[in-house]
């Protein structure tokens, strides 16, 4: 995993999976993203912010769409930004689009309310 200033790892193909399900967080948060992409931009603050939030109770990881093109059509994506949230390796939640940080962090509480 290659990281850079931000909190947030960046993850590759090979790496997913297990991020996914060999992490000891149960809620992992996906953040579909692009060097070009300026809404990416606006949401990266929010990813760290949230990673930072939930530390320890959630994953917070970021996947570059143009070197990990399979990963993004596995999940059937065609725009970015899309913050994918799983629940132990299942897809619970599906944000596309610049979305207000309340948005990302009520689904990710949810989620870690229900057992």
């Amino acid at each position: 995993m290659s990281t850079d200033t931000h909190i947030v790892a960046y993850v590759e193909e090979s790496e997913f999976d297990v991020v996914l399900n060999g992490s000891e967080e149960k809620v992992v948060v996906v953040d579909f993203t692009a060097t070009w992409c300026g809404p990416c931009r606006l949401i990266s603050p929010l990813m760290d912010q949230l990673a930072e939030e939930y530390k320890g109770r959630a994953k917070v990881v970021k996947v570059d769409v143009d070197s990990n093109k399979p990963i993004f059509k596995k999940f059937g994506l065609r725009s970015i930004p899309a913050v994918l949230i799983f629940k132990d390796g299942i897809l619970a939640e599906t944000i596309v689009g610049v979305s207000p940080y309340e948005q990302f962090s009520e689904a990710v509480q949810k989620l870690l309310e229900v057992v």
